[in-house]
C-alpha cells in the first residue's frame, strides 16, 4: 500500500492517526481518535514577531544554492548502513563519557550525531580537506511541538506540527571535538524549542516566506510506529519511504530484522562522496 501527502496536511504523528482512523473505519468502527483541524492554532502572531536569530531558516532571495529539499539529477549511490541496538548503547556510553550532562544522550541524538559528522567531513575530505575544514556546516532535523507549546496542542492535532532544529559548527571542530559534544550540540537544537521561539519561528514565516535552510537534514521515520497500525488484513510487515532523490536527506527508519532498538541509516550520495562517507561512519563507530 503506497500514500502520497504533503507535509503541510500530515506530519509523522499525525499521519499516523490517519492510518489508525483508516484502519478504525476498514475494520467498521469509529474513528479511533477523531481528528483536531484547528489550524488556526498555529497562525502567526498580529503583528508578527521575530524574537531570535533563525539560523535554520533562509528567505528565497537570500538562496543562492540548492536547498536540502530539492532533487538532484546527478547520478547517487544509495548504502543502508545498519546500526543494531548494541552499536547505538556503545555510542551513548562513548557519548556520556564526553558530554557535560547538559542535554539527553538519546538514541536519536547519537544517530544524528553520527550522520552529521559524517556527511560534514565526506564533503570537506572531497572539496579539500585542508581548506574546507573551516566551512561551517549546519543539520537540520524535526521536532514535534504539540508539547512545547503554552497551551500544548492537543495529542489529536492533525497537521505539520514540527519545525526545524539545528546545529551548527565548523567541520574542523567535527573532526576534533569528542563525540559527546557532537552530540550535545544535536541536542542543544531541540532543547532551544520552547513556546516563546516556536511562536518566533512561525512569525518569521509568516514575515519572510523563506524554508529550512542547512547542509544535511535527518528524517527520522524510525520510532513513528506505522507498522504497528493493524488493518482488517493484519500489520503491514514493513513501512518505510520510497528512495528518492535527495542527496541532503538521510532517512532513519526501523531496523527490518525485529531488533526494535536499531535503526537502518539510508544516505544517496555521489560515489565519492558515499565512500568518504562510509569511511567517517565506520571511523566514528571505531
Amino acid at each position: 500500500m503506497g500514500i502520497s501527502t504533503n507535509h503541510t496536511t500530515f506530519d509523522g504523528l499525525s499521519f499516523k492517526t490517519f492510518l489508525e482512523n483508516l484502519a478504525s473505519l476498514l475494520h467498521e468502527k469509529p474513528l479511533s481518535t477523531p481528528p483536531c483541524n484547528d489550524r488556526t492554532l498555529l497562525k502567526a502572531r498580529d503583528p508578527p514577531s521575530v524574537a531570535f536569530p533563525h539560523h535554520e531558516l533562509v528567505k528565497f532571495q537570500d538562496c543562492e544554492t540548492t536547498t536540502v529539499f530539492e532533487a538532484t539529477s546527478e547520478h547517487l549511490d544509495f548504502k543502508i548502513f545498519k546500526l543494531s541496538s548494541e552499536q547505538i548503547k556503545k555510542l551513548k556510553e562513548r557519548a556520556s563519557e564526553t558530554s557535560n550532562g547538559n542535554v539527553r544522550v538519546t538514541g536519536f541524538n547519537v544517530v544524528t550525531a553520527l550522520v552529521w559528522r559524517c556527511k560534514a567531513l565526506s564533503v570537506a575530505a572531497e572539496e579539500g580537506e585542508e581548506t574546507n575544514l573551516e566551512r561551517e556546516s549546519t543539520i537540520l532535523y524535526a521536532v514535534d511541538i504539540r508539547g512545547r507549546l503554552n497551551p500544548e496542542l492537543p495529542p489529536s492535532y492533525t497537521g505539520n506540527a514540527v519545525l526545524t532544529a539545528y546545529a551548527k559548527e565548523k567541520c574542523k571542530a567535527l573532526l576534533e571535538e569528542p563525540f559527546g559534544r557532537i552530540v550535545e550540540m544535536v541536542g542543544e537544537g531541540s532543547k532551544r524549542i520552547t513556546d516563546e521561539y516556536a511562536r518566533s519561528a512561525i512569525d518569521w514565516g509568516e514575515l519572510y516566506k523563506g524554508f529550512p535552510h542547512g547542509e544535511v537534514l535527518v528524517s527520522s521515520w524510525w520510532k513513528l510506529g506505522f507498522a504497528e497500525v493493524e488493518y482488517p488484513w493484519g500489520k503491514p510487515k514493513y513501512s518505510c519511504p520510497v528512495v528518492y532523490h535527495r542527496k541532503d536527506i538521510v532517512l532513519l527508519f526501523p531496523d527490518i530484522d525485529g531488533d526494535s532498538k536499531g535503526v537502518y541509516v539510508l544516505a544517496a550520495l555521489p560515489s565519492k562522496e558515499m565512500s568518504k562517507f562510509q569511511h567517517w561512519f565506520e571511523d566514528t563507530l571505531c
